[in-house]
């Protein structure tokens, strides 16, 4: 399916037009490849956010500048630390036969049997590098640990790729572990305390000025 998203040509980088461009529901962005030269651009932020909702972040975009489109992917995007709004997009434009290298996110699915026994799971790799072509990218890494026991893992070797892509990763670098149930530790010194109200109580009172 071809992902259209308009953009529009930009000039000056002033802190005031960016600005008047965010209070208008659009953000700055810049297009840039191997194969073109940086081109500053603003896009609206709704119609942004509505392309990565629906199509996933690893998407191809056919972006629309002033009649001529080209297609790239949104590689990386910066949020405002308080609102955690868009406020500045960067696209790269790709060439559909040529392999590029992203990260992809894993999600796992299914409840493993090792946690309805007790165990807890430890996921220690949220996202995989790989190389593919435009096409080819999954918008995410799907892997069903429905199977795995207590003390069982899956590792990079264990994700099915169809040879669709490459996974820039060790085979045996750790995706998920079952660790054994946690157990409770006795609260015991070994050694009885004497009755009675203890000699220092410095520390324990409450100042009633905090």
């Amino acid at each position: 399916m071809n992902v259209e998203l308009e953009a529009r040509e930009r000039t000056g980088s002033q802190r005031s037009i960016l600005k008047s461009l965010r209070d208008n529901g659009d953000i700055p962005a810049i297009i840039y490849g191997a194969n073109t030269g940086n081109q500053t651009v603003s896009v609206n932020v709704g119609d942004l956010m509505k392309t990565i909702r629906d199509n996933g972040r690893n998407s191809v975009i056919s972006l629309q500048v002033e009649g001529k489109s080209c297609n790239v992917i949104l590689s990386d995007y910066q949020k405002d630390p308080v609102k955690q709004d868009i406020i500045h997009a960067d696209f790269l434009t790709v060439d559909m036969t040529t392999e590029i290298s992203v990260n992809v996110r894993i999600q796992l699915d299914g409840e493993p049997q090792g946690v309805k026994d007790g165990g807890v799971l430890q996921q220690t790799l949220h996202e995989v590098s790989i190389t593919a072509t435009p096409d080819q990218i999954p918008q995410s890494i799907n892997i069903n640990i429905s199977d795995l026991q207590v003390n069982e893992h899956m590792t990079v070797a264990d994700i099915y790729t169809a040879n669709q892509f490459t996974i820039n990763h060790d085979p045996e670098e750790v995706l998920v572990t079952i660790l054994p149930p946690k157990q409770e530790k006795e609260i015991s010194t070994g050694e009885q305390q004497e009755g009675g109200l203890p000699d220092n109580l410095e520390g324990r009172e409450t100042d009633p000025s905090q």
